[in-house]
């Protein structure tokens, strides 16, 4: 369904109410400048992102004898800070918050060209401290991953630096900022390549000695036995993740929350060290730009994973950006602590995306009771999740039905590609991919091996889950027929290859006949599929 983008776009109608605000974020990194626009539902104390544009503007390629930022990568970050201003503010932006970090903050001239930015673009940009940055980079991560009660450890490896913050959901207990980067390791000690053995150990050697004082302050904020969950994020950790996850699993659309193995981590520096830039650039997985820095970036994360005896890390896609939107909205008090923020992930983010795309809530609402009802007390019977699916489960009743606005009659596979591309922080891709194709089986067909939500399922219990749970929400949508609620709650009674369903009404005149002979058409599925046999009551 390529051909129907602006039309899924088009059906984001209800962000401009008063529950929602515009906000836009510009980092003019080493490497690159990025700009974030969000849109930050007050009511949910979360946000979604609208647009995230990128230009390759390279200020980390300064004078080589003075330092300074040159003339020609100033320009190229002056053009694109005009574009995006432009952009910004097409889109309704109360506020623009810019930083720059390293190249710009270590530069003799970087205060002159951050005064040039505010006298001629009228653009107010703050220069912000290495510590402030890893600050900034753990509410972006905090803002998108569940950190439950386990240390994380995040690594941000940028062009000119590297940030690693020892934190846990409350607050960052080390926050450390080390002048080595992706950029400047190509510049400073990167005249040939492929790189030569000597010169891959003498990178090994230096970063490692430039880490050491953030190493071992984090080592020792860190408590005696605990072990941290490893995250990455910036360019060079996306890079290599798109690498692996292209060669593990084509199917993965984002990268949050994906796992880099340091085994798979060490096989893909491997490949790299053996081709030039040009034969880089061939990668389908990494950009030009990228393809050129890709290899420091890569020892960087090796070294920090060796030193830390991580065997995994998870990938975030949110970083720095996004940890300028939560900021702002906790000088906005639009939240009250951190700990706010990571309460319920999962659940703000599926009422916020069911908000945008103007799901009926009352309907989704009691849609999900009956199907959590229905999975309580059937557990057993018509399924045998071990827990998984129940969250899964709610998921997708919450957003079963976002895709009405587009087409009434198939709208299931409409939901199907709006969550699919939608965003659902807290999840991890796979579950995120059960969700869609939950809400996809809800109704008409079943699964068939062709059907692209079929497919992107990576094993047999993942679908065994969706199959088992899309039967549960086909029964439960078969049970809120109307606008308005008539049935107040089920009652679901299970034994051994049969299931009881007793309708209770809102009140004791209703009629619930249309209701029964919509859960009736449903039995031989259920036959069909589970062997049990449904058997439908009214009170």
């Amino acid at each position: 369904m390529p051909g129907d983008k602006t039309l899924y776009e088009s059906v984001k109608t209800n962000l401009g109410n008063e529950k929602t605000r515009c906000i836009g974020a510009i980092d003019i990194g080493t490497n690159s400048t990025h700009l974030l626009v969000a849109s930050v539902a007050t009511d949910l104390h979360t946000f979604s992102i609208d647009l995230a544009e990128k230009s390759s503007t390279r200020l980390g390629e300064r004078d080589p004898d003075s330092g300074n930022l040159t003339a020609v990568a100033m320009e190229r970050v002056f053009d694109a800070l005009k574009r995006f201003k432009d952009l910004a503010f097409s889109h309704q932006v109360e506020d623009l918050i810019i930083v720059a970090t390293s190249a710009v903050r270590e530069a003799p001239n970087g205060r002159e060209f951050v005064n040039r930015l505010q006298n001629e673009l009228d653009l107010n940009v703050e220069l912000v401290s290495g510590a402030e940055e890893a600050r900034l980079i753990y509410l972006g991560v905090l803002s998108g991953m569940p950190f439950g009660d386990r240390p994380h450890l995040l690594v941000d490896i940028g062009g000119g630096s590297t940030e690693m913050v020892l934190a846990d959901g409350r607050d960052a207990k080390a926050l450390t900022s080390t002048r080595v980067g992706a950029v400047r390791l190509q510049r400073d000690f990167i005249n040939n390549e492929p790189i030569p053995p000597e010169r891959k150990e003498f990178l090994q050697t230096f970063i490692q000695g430039s880490l050491e004082p953030a190493a071992t302050k984090i080592a020792r904020r860190m408590k005696y036995g605990e072990t941290p969950v490893m995250v990455a994020t910036s360019g060079t950790a996306m890079a290599i993740g798109a690498i692996a996850s292209e060669d593990a699993n084509p199917s993965v659309l984002k990268l949050h929350g994906f796992k880099l193995t340091k085994d798979s981590l060490d096989k893909i520096i491997s490949r790299l060290l053996v081709l030039n830039p040009e034969e880089r650039k061939k990668l389908p997985s990494i950009s030009d730009r990228r393809a050129e820095i890709i290899v420091p970036g890569a020892l960087i994360l090796q070294t920090i994973m060796e030193m830390m005896k991580v065997e995994e890390v998870v990938l975030s896609e949110r970083a720095l950006r996004e940890g300028l939107v939560v900021d702002w909205m906790f000088r906005k008090g639009l939240l009250e602590d951190r700990f706010s923020l990571q309460g319920s992930i999962r659940q703000r983010t599926v009422l916020h995306q069911a908000q945008r795309f103007a799901v009926n809530s009352s309907r989704a609402q009691r849609v999900s009771s009956h199907a959590l009802a229905l999975y309580d007390d059937s557990r057993g019977v018509l399924h045998r999740d071990k827990g998984e699916g129940r969250d899964l489960l709610w998921a997708a009743a919450m957003l079963h039905a976002c895709g009405q606005h587009i087409n009434l009659s198939a709208y299931h596979k409409h939901s199907w590609y709006l969550i699919r591309h939608g965003e659902l922080l807290g999840y991890s891709h796979s579950e995120h991919l059960m969700i869609a194709a939950i809400a996809r089986y809800h109704r008409k067909s079943l699964p068939k091996k062709r059907h692209d939500a079929w497919q992107a399922l990576g094993s047999k219990e993942q679908r065994k889950i969706v199959s088992e749970m899309a039967l549960l929400l086909r029964l439960s949508v078969a049970v809120d027929r109307r606008p308005q609620p008539v049935v107040a709650s089920i009652d679901v009674a299970s034994e051994e290859n049969k299931v009881t369903i007793k309708l209770i009404p809102e009140q004791s005149t209703q009629s619930l006949s249309l209701e029964q002979w919509s859960l009736s058409n449903c039995i031989p599925l259920v036959k069909s599929l589970t062997g049990v046999e449904l058997k439908i009551l009214l009170d």
